[in-house]
């Protein structure tokens, strides 16, 4: 995500333990990939998540009960990939995920997939987080949001205004942290909450996500964009404005209309969130969740159909980032793929296509 300024914040990178508490490293053999003509880790980093949780045995949950599936910050080299893959315990899920920082001199994207397990009951969360001016931001909701929702008093009870409240406290907090900076960065936020057979999905932002239903590509998420009739309507109602200036922008500094920080902006850039709820059924096949950088040159229609053409979902989220590339994105790219495993024995893959 590109925004008027740009503070190039570089994010370091470890391997955040799973349930067993040993993290694992892999080094990295930088080499060049000819598919891409990019150079990026010859053997490209790929971690397998170990599919074991935390529980806590009482309803006051710790925010370290829940299990870190992915590595916390990835190191993906100079123009390279991090991808990686989790399977539930259950069998019920496969999740892929895909990384790359592309064209971009920096790398402001961060993602996480976490489980935990609260009053028996299992949750799963996904997130990709979209800097722009610096990535400190998104890597704070790396750190905290998941955490913070878990915290929240009525996280089972009234799911939806739990994620709504803990999202904005976190941009609260985040501005509270970053009091005595002179940054000024921001974040999108698309993330899925999975309670049992429902899948909220919260946004903030122009990341997306978007579900495969019977092979249909149907949006869970609407971008929040500054020439939307109603974002529009809400920034000049308190005092702002937005113009064009290349694109539309609140300010004419900001290409989005709702975000994680910006401190500047936070009057008319918000962080509340919409959210929609789905019933994981027969029909409901997969999720993408995925940065701007895949959407602006991927169709929602385009992405369903080639994740549909591959089985492994690490390999699906792999293919996004390379199509995109291929597209001419100039952004970071970042996907994760949850496929749904639940009765889809026969679920047959659309024609192949062929794609540029």
């Amino acid at each position: 995500m590109v925004c008027c300024w740009h503070e190039g914040n570089r994010a370091e990178n470890s391997v955040h333990s799973t349930s067993d508490g040993e993290g694992q490293v892999k080094s990295l053999k930088r080499g060049k990939d000819n598919k891409l003509g990019v150079k990026c880790p010859s053997k490209h980093r790929r971690v397998e998540a170990a599919a074991g949780m935390m529980v806590d045995s009482g309803r006051a949950v710790n925010p370290r009960a829940a299990s870190h599936l992915l590595p916390e910050k990835d190191e993906v080299g100079d123009g390279g990939y991090a991808t990686g893959a989790w399977r539930s315990d259950d069998g019920k899920l496969n999740c892929g995920y895909s990384s790359f920082r592309g064209k971009r001199v920096n790398m402001e994207d961060f993602f996480d997939v976490k489980s935990a397990k609260i009053d028996g009951q299992t949750i799963n969360f996904f997130g990709i987080f979209d800097g722009h001016g610096g990535s400190r931001a998104a890597e704070y909701l790396k750190e905290h949001l998941f955490d913070n929702l878990m915290k929240h008093p009525k996280f089972l009870t009234d799911i939806k205004l739990a994620i709504n409240e803990s999202y904005q406290r976190t941009d609260s907090d985040f501005l509270d942290a970053e009091n005595n900076t002179s940054r000024d960065d921001g974040s999108t936020a698309s993330t899925a909450i999975l309670v049992g057979k429902h899948l909220y999905v919260a946004n903030v932002g122009d990341s997306r996500a978007v579900i495969s239903k019977a092979g249909k590509a149907i949006p869970l998420s609407d971008d929040h964009k500054p020439n939307r009739i109603d974002e529009r309507k809400r920034i000049e109602n308190a005092g702002g404005f937005v113009m064009w200036t290349g694109t539309w922008r609140v300010g004419g500094v900001l290409a989005m209309s709702r975000a994680f920080g910006n401190r500047l902006l936070k009057r008319f850039v918000v962080a509340e969130p919409d959210i929609q709820e789905r019933v994981v059924d027969h029909e409901l096949e997969f999720l993408i969740l995925a940065s701007d950088g895949l959407w602006d040159v991927v169709k929602n229609e385009d992405a369903v159909s080639l994740v549909r053409l591959e089985e492994d979902p690490e390999a699906a989220a792999r293919k996004l980032t390379e199509v995109a590339f291929s597209r001419g994105s100039a952004d970071n790219i970042t996907c994760i793929v949850v496929r749904f495993l639940n009765n889809k024995e026969g679920v047959d893959p659309p024609p192949a296509c062929v794609y540029d």
